[in-house]
């Protein structure tokens, strides 16, 4: 193979999904730049997910994309409704792990949002040009990796041929069937394929039908077409989807046709002309890498954890992954950090994957209490609290920063010290007794506001 160019990068990221547009956008957050290189000519035009979690909405506030987001949003309530058809009068709510808007109110400065994952990936990737940190190359695909003493060494591949990139990391973002951890040899563990599903987008006035009774998900239990719809985008965007044991649905077999049949059915309405755009086929699989790490390559994402649709947790995990290694892989190369914060990204993060995919695999997996989900979804992060500003009303996960944040009760003492920015924030004492800051004293968070314990400043002195 004829290589035709050598280029040294700080970080290569591989995938241009969520965890990929979310770690190059999080180094260019901190004036890193990076290297994306997506395998497909563009982004996918499949809605995939359809729901932007409480924490996965805070983050894109932080970098004062809410306002896009909630521009592609279905207006839609955080429950889940089941009923025999969509037209059926007896259905029931279910709660689907997700806050209300008002208890999201009380515990956030934002709220999940019901937002197709093709509407949510153009406001990534234009935020990632506009901070004009990362080259982003389209039908580039990775063909080789090799570890080398001061980093990795990547082959690449594009219409015009092969070429060498030297790079300080690689993250590993190119989804479940990752070439990275192919070429690293890391294996998955886990279920497996644990069903198999058809389903099809389409488009129906389905809103009409429905009235106010607007949802996120809604299955439907009819005998000849039990299956599931989704809003998947603003309008009447849908998807109906079917699922049985592996090896049990013929593929062939569902047609438009058929899928109109099992649409009209679902819905209860005999009438219906539903649009159907695509159908496409897929296993529910659940797996998990045997390690997210091998020297100096990382694996975000699917490509470090597959999860079954149920619970919804699969894009927000991988934007989470994304975040959380791109602000420790940016505080190692600025010099804020020793290489040993690195060794966090899986130890904090395998965790939150382990109880999505076992989530994932249980038959009622979608189905949970937002006292069981929420913490998992926030992360440990400090209270959000209002405070009054020079600037205005403001929460206090707003005044993170991309160092540390401390933040000071009244009488507090502080005299910020060390590699890593300190940004003080002064508290009047209901807010600081909020935080759990005791009379005189202070808090100090992460840029992801988990509070940062005595023990572990050590990782990158601070304060």
């Amino acid at each position: 193979m004829r290589r035709t160019s050598i280029e040294e990068v700080a970080v290569l990221v591989v995938g241009a999904g969520p965890a990929g547009l979310t770690a190059a956008a999080t180094l260019a957050h901190y004036g890193v730049g990076s290297l994306l290189v997506e395998r497909r000519s563009a982004l996918s035009d499949l809605p995939r997910a359809t729901v932007a979690s409480t924490g996965t909405m805070e983050l894109l506030r932080s970098w004062s994309l809410e306002e896009q987001v909630r521009a592609a949003e279905v207006d839609v309530d955080e429950r889940g409704w089941m009923g025999e058809t969509l037209t059926s009068p007896d259905g029931t709510t279910i709660p689907l792990g997700l806050p209300s808007r008002e208890q999201a109110a009380a515990l956030s400065p934002t709220g999940p949002v019901c937002v197709a994952q093709d509407d949510l990936e153009p406001v990534l990737l234009r935020h990632v040009r506009e901070l004009g940190r990362t080259e982003v190359r389209f039908g580039t695909a990775l063909v080789g990796l090799e570890p080398r003493s001061d980093g990795v060494e990547a082959v690449l591949r594009d219409a015009g041929g092969t070429r060498v990139v030297r790079a300080r990391f690689v993250v590993g973002a190119d989804g479940a069937h990752s070439s990275v951890r192919d070429a690293l040899g890391i294996a998955m563990r886990g279920p497996g394929r644990i069903l198999d599903a058809v389903s099809a987008l389409f488009r129906a006035p389905l809103w009409e039908l429905l009235g106010d009774r607007r949802h996120l998900i809604y299955p439907v239990t009819h005998a000849e077409a039990e299956g599931t719809f989704v809003p998947s985008g603003r309008g009447d965007r849908w998807i109906y989807g079917v699922r049985d044991e592996p090896g049990m649905l013929d593929f062939s077999a569902y047609d438009a046709e058929t899928m109109t049949r099992l649409i009209r059915l679902g819905a209860g309405v005999p009438e219906l002309e539903p649009r159907i755009e695509r159908i496409g086929s897929f296993s529910f699989t659940a797996e998990l890498a045997e390690r997210f790490r091998d020297g100096s390559v990382f694996l975000v994402g699917d490509a470090a954890h597959r999860v079954t649709p149920r619970g919804g947790t699969g894009m927000n995990t991988a934007i989470r992954d994304g975040h959380d290694l791109g602000w420790k892989l940016a505080w190692v190369l600025r010099g804020w950090a020793g290489a040993e914060l690195l060794d966090s990204y899986e130890s904090e993060r395998r965790p939150v994957a382990e109880h999505n995919l076992a989530r994932s695999v249980d038959p009622n997996g979608s189905l949970r209490e937002v006292s069981e989900e929420l913490h998992v979804d926030l992360g440990g992060r400090i209270a959000h609290v209002w405070v009054e500003t020079d600037e205005g009303r403001r929460s206090t996960l707003d005044l993170l920063g991309p160092g540390y944040t401390l933040f000071a009760g009244p009488g507090a003492t502080v005299a910020p010290r060390g590699p890593v920015p300190v940004a003080v924030q002064r508290l009047p004492a209901i807010a600081a007794r909020a935080l759990g800051i005791q009379p005189g004293g202070s808090l100090l968070g992460r840029p992801d506001g988990v509070r940062v314990q005595a023990g572990q400043v050590s990782l990158a002195a601070a304060a």
